[in-house]
């Protein structure tokens, strides 16, 4: 897998599951890779970031 295909499979598992065969390869993949390590990271925050009940003062 490259960096591509992880970044595809990274995004695509914030909208449902990925299969078995997938989350293998992306887990071997990030264990590799510290770049998509940190857009994993990356995307983690901004997910959260969007849940979290705004604070408007």
């Amino acid at each position: 897998m490259n960096c591509r295909q992880a970044s595809i499979l990274l995004s695509a598992q914030q909208d449902g599951p990925l299969t078995l065969s997938q989350r293998s390869r992306l887990r071997l993949h990030l264990l590799l890779c510290n770049k998509c390590r940190n857009f994993n990271r990356q995307l983690q925050f901004m997910r959260d970031a969007a849940r979290a009940p705004a604070h408007w003062e």
